[in-house]
């Protein structure tokens, strides 16, 4: 039974083989080379062979589907159209109409093509499209006629016309102000907050609430907990924002964590509520958030929530006090916030390293010189 079975399927496979080799086979011969062929024969045998093809079209008119015909088809039959007068006795599978449509569509698309101006260099340089794509880009406020007066300050004197062909362009029907140009403008008075969950040993879920400042970078605050609540969530920004002294705008998700009591907290505070399904919104407590499980949470095993605490607190310390930002010129967030740019010394005082998090980072800094 089992040589049955793989003679049969040798057969079947051997079929398979034949069809896909007879399918893609390609055409022997053109149009071209079928037609000196027919030289050498007698006017009997094309009669005849004629017959059968008509013979053929007639059986594929038949067919239920319409046969399907390349751009290629079109343009040789309309060819061989013009060259016989009986071309209407020859058309089996299309309409003499549509042969007739075919042939003004190529007339059409030939004197399109035919008609058709070269392409131009643009009159002025390209310093100065360049220059006006900008302009349209970072200033939406602005029409063509303000970008044109702010060209001619510059000594640059373009056309109003020629300014609205390429901002058009370049804005390509985007709103006045982006997310990304509104958060550029408030980032001092900006802060924004977000929950991650973290599974300890026991496969239980913690959740670590940050809040960031945004122009900065600088971690507010921090904590960690198993049930965040309303009321907890309303404490934490409570304790990040000592004396009333908090941000002019918060952005935050659409969690139920953020309740009544939160609301009541940030009385003063404009919420910004972050568009469904839209992380970019939020992107840079997202960063944040990234951050502190690819340096941190990742490569720690957690035991429990104190433990995660600690952790959280330890690494909010090293990526406020230490760790260079590569969103604010690899400055430190700490000292960006007191308007104290990073220290730098070409020589002097030993470089010491202090490890933080166990060894999982290090920090460095160099020695204070002694003048003895």
């Amino acid at each position: 039974m089992i040589q049955a079975l793989v003679r049969s399927l040798k057969r079947f496979v051997s079929r398979v083989k034949q069809y896909v080799k007879q399918w893609s086979k390609p055409a022997i011969a053109s149009i071209a080379v079928g037609s000196l062929s027919d030289l050498k024969r007698s006017r009997r045998d094309l009669i005849i062979e004629n017959a059968m093809l008509r013979q053929q079209l007639i059986v594929l008119n038949r067919q239920v589907k319409r046969p399907q015909l390349t751009q290629g088809d079109r343009l040789r039959l309309v060819l061989l159209a013009r060259l016989t007068e009986f071309w209407q006795q020859a058309l089996h599978i299309v309409q003499p109409d549509t042969l007739l449509r075919w042939h003004r569509d190529l007339f059409r698309r030939y004197w399109w093509c035919k008609s058709k101006p070269g392409k131009r260099d643009p009159r002025i340089s390209p310093d100065t499209i360049e220059l006006i794509k900008q302009m349209a880009r970072e200033n939406r406020l602005w029409g063509a006629e303000r970008i044109r007066g702010e060209l001619l300050k510059l000594g640059v004197k373009v056309s109003k016309r020629t300014i609205q062909k390429y901002m058009l362009k370049e804005r390509n029907n985007q709103p006045v102000q982006t997310w990304s140009t509104f958060l550029k403008n408030h980032f001092r008075n900006m802060w924004a907050c977000d929950f991650t969950v973290v599974n300890d040993l026991l496969f239980r879920s913690l959740y670590v609430f940050v809040i960031m400042e945004l122009h900065t970078r600088r971690i507010v605050h921090a904590a960690v907990t198993r049930s965040p609540t309303d009321e907890w969530v309303a404490q934490q920004l409570r304790e990040a924002t000592p004396w009333g002294e908090g941000p002019k705008y918060l952005i935050r998700d659409r969690d139920s964590k953020y309740g009544k009591q939160f609301a009541a907290v940030t009385d003063g505070i404009k919420i910004l509520k972050t568009p469904v399904r839209a992380p970019r919104t939020n992107s840079y407590c997202e960063r944040l958030i990234g951050s502190l499980r690819r340096e941190c949470l990742d490569h720690m095993l957690i035991l429990d929530r104190l433990q995660l605490d600690r952790i959280v607190q330890e690494y909010l310390d090293y990526y406020n006090h230490s760790r260079p930002h590569q969103g604010i010129g690899q400055q430190i967030p700490e000292s960006l916030a007191k308007d104290n740019p990073w220290p730098t010394r070409k020589s002097g005082g030993k470089i010491a390293s202090s490890p933080v998090l166990s060894g999982l980072h290090h920090s460095y800094a160099r020695a204070a010189v002694s003048s003895y």
